[in-house]
């Protein structure tokens, strides 16, 4: 009996072996927690077409919007580890919102990296009309006038706001939370000065910025950034040394699945990437390219989680 229990083991072992090596032999899917025409949607169609042409099999589009993200989240969370399943991961849903309510699953045990994509540089913008023509200028108008100004978010605990709390601390800014439902509506207040600030993407504001409806400040990476060009880094702009932050948007897939297929994806995701046109698309969208192996990725959503605890603790932020 114990010989036929080993029997069995063994070519259980080899099948999944030879499944490992032969993958894929049918199609997958990539969910994408967000609707059509968001960030992480682009960038998981433009990711899937090429790793299509790569694997030899088609890679679907599966949007399962819902919940800032944590449906389809959940979906990929849930889902078979074999690598027929891929999740269009981003900072919201896996960073943020585990840190301040409850959710379905746990991004640590559930999911695992296969390749970190783009960063989404954030830019400080306010109504061309306010008084302060630069970055510092507008701290010091700010300061001057404490409880007075208020900010524009796309929500309580969303990366925007956290964002801006990063920025209205360093900068010791006393200054009033408007949150609003999403990133359009509350770009629209500032457009239309009904609120002075805001520090939202870079996609949402260089339309305005170069319409002249608004007026960027700086950069929140701290480097210059080709998808805002001429916009200088808060960390200089600013005088806020070390002023470092962006939403990151990758690919995960449940924890569990075999490392020689996430190696294999991961590889995939790097080829998709040294395409020409993968990069113009993407930075079209107002996404920075930021290729990361799986390790490296598992480091940088550590150091995310910190970060935005890090936030989420100093400013008191709850969703109600």
């Amino acid at each position: 009996m114990k010989r036929f229990t080993l029997f069995l083991a063994a070519l259980a072992f080899a099948g999944a072996a030879a499944a490992q090596q032969n993958y894929p032999t049918r199609p997958l899917r990539i969910v994408i927690p967000w609707p059509p025409g968001q960030a992480t949607d682009l960038m998981a169609r433009i990711i899937a077409q090429k790793l299509s042409d790569q694997l030899g099999q088609q890679v679907i589009a599966d949007n399962r919007p819902g919940a800032g993200g944590m449906i389809g989240t959940d979906v990929a969370a849930k889902a078979t580890p074999d690598g027929y399943t891929l999740l269009a991961a981003s900072s919201g849903p896996v960073s943020i919102n585990p840190l301040l309510q409850k959710v379905p699953f746990d991004p640590v045990r559930d999911l695992a990296p296969v390749a970190n994509v783009v960063l989404a540089p954030f830019i400080l913008v306010s109504h061309p009309k306010f008084p302060a023509t630069n970055a510092r200028e507008f701290i010091a108008q700010v300061k001057a006038n404490p409880g007075k100004y208020r900010f524009a978010s796309s929500g309580t605990g969303a990366t925007a706001h956290l964002f801006a709390e990063l920025f209205n601390s360093r900068a010791g800014l006393q200054v009033i939370h408007v949150p609003y439902k999403g990133s359009a509506p509350a770009l629209i207040d500032v457009v239309s000065g009904q609120v002075e600030y805001a520090l939202e993407t870079a996609a949402g504001t260089m339309p305005h910025i170069k319409a002249g409806r608004l007026r960027g400040y700086g950069l929140s990476i701290s480097r210059p950034s080709s998808v805002a060009p001429g916009i200088e880094p808060l960390a200089t702009a600013a005088n806020l040394p070390g002023f470092d932050v962006a939403a990151w948007i990758g690919i995960m897939v449940p924890a569990g699945t075999p490392k020689p297929i996430v190696d294999r994806l991961s590889a995939g995701v790097d080829k998709a990437m040294q395409f020409p046109d993968t990069g113009e698309k993407l930075a079209a969208s107002g996404l920075e390219l930021d290729y990361r192996r799986p390790a490296e990725m598992a480091q940088l959503l550590k150091d995310q989680r910190e970060r935005f605890g890090d936030i989420i603790k100093k400013n008191n932020i709850r969703i109600e």
